[in-house]
């Protein structure tokens, strides 16, 4: 009875001394993750069947990819569905869409996977004339109905190049493609100035560039996790990328 007596004492001293409120504090039982272009939701099954086994309640979002809009909008109707503190997760491109989705009152932490974190009125083609292309954006080829996917062929080696080569030729042939607009939409809400921020860079990733990672984690003062791994990461390295989760739920998630 003591200890939890001073345990209580102490998480109201520490609210009081951050400034923030006990709503902030509370551990965020809702996860909701958001998958990339060039695959889907069933991307983060890996990740997803580790965090439910824990007790989290986790809903994959289905992103069109049609637009930015649209993904932020289908994010947007998952979070509606849900009550209570929630951790928002992207992978990717599902960066972009969680910092504009992010401004939802019950999110309470953005973790990033080797994702896109773009401030206010930055565009992802901005971004990427900043530096030398990857050899999994050199891989990126339009088709006639203005959608971007990765040759099937070079997919295996630039995206899903630490699975089984059988496993990354059925994604290759099911990838999802991400309309070209979506390059070219500027942030308008960035909302990782507002969260704490969690961010796992993939060390071997060879369609977002390390370096880019590490910039956009150090901006946003992000608590960083590295692995080895590529793009994939998230399936390769679940377990570690699952954990990491778990952290940005935990009552001391606050910025």
């Amino acid at each position: 009875m003591k200890t939890s007596v001073a345990l209580s004492a102490f998480m109201f001293m520490a609210v009081v001394a951050t400034g923030m409120p006990v709503s902030a504090q509370e551990t965020s039982r809702n996860i909701v993750l958001v998958h990339g272009a060039f695959t889907d939701e069933t991307s983060w099954t890996p990740v997803a069947d580790i965090l439910s086994s824990r007790g989290f309640n986790v809903v994959a979002v289905k992103n069109p990819l049609t637009s930015l809009a649209d993904d932020v909008d289908a994010t947007r109707d998952v979070l509606d569905g849900l009550s209570g503190p929630t951790v928002l997760v992207g992978h990717s491109w599902g960066g972009v869409v969680i910092g504009e989705a992010g401004n939802d009152e019950k999110v309470k932490a953005l973790v990033y996977v080797s994702a896109f974190a773009p401030d206010r009125g930055e565009t992802l083609a901005a971004l990427s004339a900043h530096g030398p292309g990857t050899e999994g954006v050199k891989a990126i080829h339009p088709n006639e109905h203005g959608f971007l996917f990765v040759d099937e062929q070079a997919y295996p080696t630039v995206f899903a190049e630490d699975l089984p080569h059988a496993q990354a030729e059925v994604m290759a042939r099911n990838q999802i493609p991400l309309h070209a607009s979506a390059f070219q939409t500027p942030a308008e809400i960035a909302a990782w100035h507002e969260h704490p921020n969690y961010y796992v860079v993939t060390g071997k990733d060879l369609m977002l560039g390390v370096d880019a990672q590490r910039f956009f984690a150090e901006r946003m003062g992000a608590e960083t996790l590295t692995i080895n791994a590529g793009h994939t990461g998230l399936i390769s390295q679940a377990a570690q990328v699952a954990a990491f989760i778990e952290t940005a739920a935990s009552p001391v998630s606050v910025k």
